[in-house]
């Protein structure tokens, strides 16, 4: 072949669409990721991430309940 099939050993690594901000490695094509504020979060990185980090990154914040004072 003029261009080598993905499968073969020689064909070159595919290019990256993305670089994710939290981890530095490529978003290619076909993968899922977030677009935000401060740059391309890859889904792996969101999957390591704690509720309260995921929160944060997306400019939100949990809140605490509290009862209304009747007055």
């Amino acid at each position: 072949m003029t261009i080598c099939s993905s499968r073969c050993p020689n064909a070159p690594e595919p290019k990256a669409v993305y670089t994710c901000s939290r981890c530095g490695y490529g978003i290619f094509e076909g993968d899922s990721f977030y677009d935000g504020p401060e740059g391309y979060v890859c889904e792996c990185c969101i999957e390591e991430m704690s509720s309260k980090e995921f929160m944060e990154m997306i400019g939100e914040q949990m809140k605490t309940a509290e009862r209304e004072a009747i007055a």
